[in-house]
């Protein structure tokens, strides 16, 4: 397996959807923390959520998860999945997204990459273990993030 991407430019520029979930019930929400790279011996993805998102539930109740990345001008609707929560519209059925099943879990067709990850590890971030500026700028007020760690089993 191969994988030849600009890790820094796809999640913090072009951001990228995170799903979880099967084909009968799912949830997306768009991402811009993640990377590559390798753990335990296996290619890996890792990506965080905030433990206040819809999408944790289903990162939680789920063995496998994607990370798709998207053309430049679909950055619109990516910016609805990272602003709309799916408790409060159908995002699953959004315009202009048409949704596929992705192994044990779920893409886009619209997708141009996507990683098909099986869930490895999960731990929350611990606030007393990061800079005071850090803590100050992202979670002042706010829920915390538990860290997802999957195998990359699949590249579509």
């Amino acid at each position: 397996m191969e994988l030849n991407i600009d890790t820094f430019s796809q999640f913090d520029k072009k951001w990228a959807l995170l799903t979880a979930g099967t084909s009968d019930k799912f949830n997306s929400m768009t991402i811009s923390w993640g990377g590559t790279g390798t753990l335990w011996g296996k290619p890996v993805a890792t990506t965080y959520v905030r433990t206040s998102r819809y999408t944790h539930e289903f990162m939680d109740d789920n063995d496998y998860f994607t990370i798709s990345f998207y053309p430049e001008d679909m950055k619109s609707i990516l910016g609805v999945f990272g602003s709309k929560s799916g408790r409060d519209i159908d995002k699953m059925n959004y315009e202009g997204l048409t949704a596929k099943a992705a192994s044990e879990s779920v893409t886009f067709e619209e997708a141009e990459l996507t990683l098909v990850c099986k869930k490895l590890f999960k731990q929350r971030l611990d606030e007393s273990n990061m800079p005071k500026e850090v803590v100050d700028a992202f979670y002042t007020g706010d829920a915390s993030h538990d860290m997802y760690i999957g195998e990359v089993v699949e590249i579509i």
